[in-house]
């Protein structure tokens, strides 16, 4: 099963069109299309409507002069009572004519969770942390230090001499 949103990028190829934001009605039996300077007319015997459909935004507008086979004229009337004529045409639909858009979306969110990870994994290593944690799961530091010393394998307990401790030990300041 395919899941769409409100908003979805599409094409509707058969007029040439790409790159269209559409708003998704999905108990709607049609669509509207912005369109100008309609002409019905016949082409082979046939009812064919010319149109101007006007895309995208007030930021960037587009428009593509497309032709297509008419299928019906119907009068509608407005919520003021105003009646208008409008052609309708049956198109192709292709969803997913913009999936880098829908994959770069992605993209940012799946970083934005990364670094979010990141930043938990930094703070779980803090030592002040770790001891926070050890403290309480139960666990007390051991006050009686032991060291190897790597040349014997011994364990030295105890506070090392002068000698050995300046032997620099990871996470040991004397």
């Amino acid at each position: 099963m395919t899941v769409i949103g409100l908003r979805e990028w599409v094409a509707l190829p058969d007029l040439g069109v790409a790159g269209l934001r559409a708003k998704i009605d999905t108990g709607a039996s049609t669509s509207s299309l912005h369109a100008t300077d309609i002409e019905p007319f016949e082409r082979d015997g046939e009812k064919w409507v010319r149109f101007t459909a006007h895309l995208g935004t007030v930021v960037q507008l587009r428009h593509r002069r497309c032709e297509a086979p008419l299928v019906a004229r119907k009068t509608i009337k407005s919520s003021n009572g105003q009646a208008q004529v409008r052609y309708v045409i049956s198109t192709t639909l292709a969803q997913g004519s913009f999936r880098v858009t829908s994959l770069q979306e992605q993209n940012a969110e799946l970083a934005r969770q990364a670094q979010i990870l990141t930043n938990q994994v930094a703070q779980a290593g803090n030592p002040a942390v770790i001891a926070k944690e050890a403290r309480q799961l139960g666990m007390r530091p051991n006050p009686h230090l032991g060291f190897v010393d790597l040349k014997s394998g011994k364990i030295v307990v105890g506070k090392p001499s002068r000698a050995e401790a300046a032997i620099n030990v990871p996470g040991y300041t004397p």
